[in-house]
């Protein structure tokens, strides 16, 4: 046996969690039942199939309960945020009682709205896109300002994965409804993370996404208020009402269900404890030279720390964390964040490319500590240092 000490590897920080988080015990728990002995189809004609159909329908109602739903009929299960996205934008855009054929959404939206958007702008609707401020934020008027009488569909995203930002979205929404134009609320980064109903954003449409508060992925939900008609975006079959056709994925739906209502129990609590690491994170960021901000610093999500880095690439910068002191980070968006090109939402708030090259975004989670944050503060400045002295820009 060798007489040299091998020391333990350093545990990693994961400040990721604008990506995704793990699934909670309790969420586990609730699904493994329905992969083996409760495993039944809920179109099934027996008993096991009506149980199987029970365990949707708790889960429907605590989706419901979360969002403040008026009924759990409102809520229909997908694949996920960006089928939830896709379907209320295509599913308006095949409706025979839609307005019109123009629609609105802002320039910091996902892509799984902004791709949609120009494929409809092929096939003849138009879309305004709406600007945003230096902080990322919408203006209400300027939402005002682009609605006209054939605007079929209002988009816009309540809080962006990449700068936090968390929109005045009630305002826009009672601006909508007394326009009476349809309004869709990606709430994929808000929903299960701070207080969200349906009835004070005034929404008619509103995408949720559980792995993003600690329930599975592979499964997500579109609520559709009642007397909203969005034309199916896939056919086949009887499920969701005949609404979204396929057999239902029980297990996720029922860990779906079952992070809804912790979300519903501990979310006060868990903003209680984010809230402060976040603010810490912020202030010791906005100290180093050469670094700013990006987003609102006070409207922003209770998990969210994001910056823009001068002279370096995020790729080397999130390495070097990575390689180093072992912190786990992101830049941008984890959709497209393998795909080396200028970030349309820091376009949207004037950082240019050059500058947007060194985005760093900061997820913190459920398991993020004051040591972590104070980890992150004392590596992040030595890694930019090693970096800026290779860099011909600095």
């Amino acid at each position: 046996m060798s007489d040299v000490a091998t020391s333990d590897p350093i545990k990693p920080v994961f400040v990721d969690y604008q990506a995704t988080t793990p699934c909670l015990p309790e969420v586990v728990e609730a699904m493994l039942p329905f992969f083996t002995e409760r495993f039944h189809n809920p179109q099934s004609d027996h008993p096991s199939g009506e149980e199987a159909m029970d365990a949707v329908e708790e889960a429907r109602r605590d989706v419901a309960a979360l969002i403040g739903a008026a009924s759990p009929r409102e809520i229909i299960f997908t694949s996920g945020a960006t089928e939830s996205n896709n379907w209320a934008l295509r599913g308006i855009a095949g409706s025979p009682r839609r307005r019109g054929r123009h629609f609105v959404t802002s320039q910091i939206e996902h892509f799984s709205v902004t791709q949609p958007m120009k494929s409809l702008e092929q096939q003849g609707f138009e879309v305004t896109y709406v600007p945003v401020d230096a902080d990322g934020v919408v203006d209400p008027a300027s939402v005002a300002g682009a609605l006209r009488d054939d605007t079929a569909l209002v988009s816009m995203i309540h809080a962006s994965n990449e700068i936090g930002v968390i929109e005045p979205l009630a305002e826009v929404g009672r601006i909508c409804r007394d326009a009476g134009a349809p309004f869709h609320v990606d709430a994929s980064n808000t929903v299960g993370t701070i207080p969200f109903d349906v009835r004070t954003i005034n929404a008619d449409l509103v995408t949720v996404s559980p792995h993003l508060f600690y329930g599975p992925k592979g499964v997500g939900a579109l609520y559709c208020r009642r007397g909203v008609r969005v034309a199916p975006l896939l056919e086949g079959g009887v499920q969701e009402d005949g609404r979204r056709a396929g057999t239902e994925n029980v297990p996720a739906i029922v860990g779906f269900g079952r992070a809804c209502a912790i979300a519903a129990r501990e979310m006060e609590a868990r903003m209680g404890r984010l809230v402060p690491l976040r603010d810490a994170l912020l202030d010791g960021v906005r100290d180093l030279e050469g670094v700013r901000v990006t987003g609102h610093l006070t409207q922003r999500l209770p998990n969210h720390v994001s910056c823009v880095v001068d002279h370096v690439e995020s790729e080397s910068l999130l390495l070097a964390l990575a390689m180093g002191p072992a912190i786990f980070a992101a830049s941008g968006t984890a959709c497209s964040g393998r795909e080396k090109k200028q970030s349309p939402v820091l376009e949207a708030i004037g950082i240019g490319a050059g500058l947007d090259s060194g985005s760093l975004v900061f997820g913190l989670g459920i398991d993020t500590t004051a040591e972590d944050v104070a980890r992150i503060l004392r590596e992040l400045p030595k890694a930019i240092a090693q970096l800026r002295a290779l860099s011909p820009l600095a």
